[in-house]
């Protein structure tokens, strides 16, 4: 009798483990829930496309993967600053584990909407002297990332417009005004061409709009060059400057070698890799990630600066580069 109880007994269990184990199973074998990445940008999608790729690419390169292990969550404000806040608390909303931002607007509207989520910078002209961080070696806080030197090239800007452009007396400097690291472009440039004994002129906008009414203005005060500030609402109408600078026969200089690159063409560029930022940011992300503190992740400055001259621009401008700013040239465009 007990024999046959005991049967009984262990027919039901393992019926009743039939139904179980697969329950226990399906429980293992679920992934984990993606970790999820926001992407804040003053400028708009088509103009990230080759950024957001490096990015993508210093993810995988540790070993984070879209649609396995990971989720971006990207908010473009279209270059619209109004739109950055509400983009920032979205993105606090979806509990993301990071908010990268890719431009002092970006950050700013991303540190306002969280002081938890860490926040990593892909560009920053001056982090300390804007109040990002409390310094480069030792952020603190919730935010570090990559300084892009913006002001610090600008100088050298002005140098290679003077070497190229003849007779060079008046440079207008183009920025944004809803960009704070704009500021310092400014100044840096007013006292490069203090030394120089050229003349500078300021010239804002933030619109569409305004970008074409501040060409209009240059060649009404007859400049003789144009340095462009880095700036991804700039960089989203890269085209339209390029028509503006071409309309009105004007050379210019940029941080970014896109805009040489980009059809039509603009004349110079001399600054990093901007790409090379975003892709060096997945690596903040990765030891974040892994249970380190923002503040505690030093600020990293650009350690490679790369000059690209467009020759086919130069002659459509009636411009021979000298053979001593080319022999410089990290890069010749044909």
């Amino acid at each position: 009798m007990e024999q046959r109880r005991a049967l009984i007994m262990g027919r039901r269990g393992f019926v009743r483990s039939l139904f179980v184990l697969p329950l226990l199973v399906s429980r293992v074998a679920q992934p984990a829930d993606p970790i999820q990445i926001g992407l804040l940008r003053l400028g708009n999608a088509a103009s990230s496309e080759r950024y957001l790729e490096a990015f993508r690419q210093g993810l995988r390169e540790h070993g984070y993967v879209e649609g396995k292990n990971l989720a971006l969550r990207l908010r473009y404000a279209d270059g619209s600053v109004e739109r950055l806040a509400a983009l920032a608390a979205e993105l606090v909303k979806l509990d993301v584990r990071i908010i990268v931002t890719t431009d002092t607007p970006a950050t700013i509207a991303a540190r306002q909407a969280t002081t938890t989520i860490p926040i990593v910078f892909t560009t920053s002209a001056d982090p300390v002297g804007i109040g990002l961080v409390a310094s480069l070696a030792h952020p603190g806080g919730n935010i570090t990332g990559l300084s892009n030197l913006a002001a610090d090239v600008s100088s050298k800007h002005v140098e290679l417009l003077a070497a190229v452009v003849p007779r060079l007396s008046l440079i207008a400097v183009f920025t944004n005004p809803a960009n704070p690291a704009h500021r310092l472009i400014l100044s840096s440039v007013q006292a490069a061409c203090d030394r120089a004994g050229i003349k500078s002129l300021p010239f804002g906008a933030s619109t569409p709009e305004k970008i074409d009414d501040a060409f209009a203005a240059m060649a009404k005060n007859h400049v003789g060059a144009v340095i462009i500030g880095l700036d991804p609402f700039f960089s989203q109408q890269r085209r339209q400057i390029a028509e503006l600078l071409i309309k009105y026969r004007l050379p210019s200089i940029a941080s970014n070698a896109d805009y040489v690159d980009s059809e039509p063409p603009m004349l110079m560029s001399y600054g990093q890799d901007v790409a090379d930022h975003w892709r060096r940011a997945a690596t903040y992300c990765d030891k974040i990630l892994k249970g380190a503190r923002p503040g505690d992740l030093p600020v990293e400055q650009s350690d490679t600066l790369r000059l690209v001259i467009n020759v086919r621009a130069a002659k459509d401008l009636g411009i021979t580069v000298p053979y001593s700013i080319l022999l410089r040239t990290d890069r010749v465009i044909e």
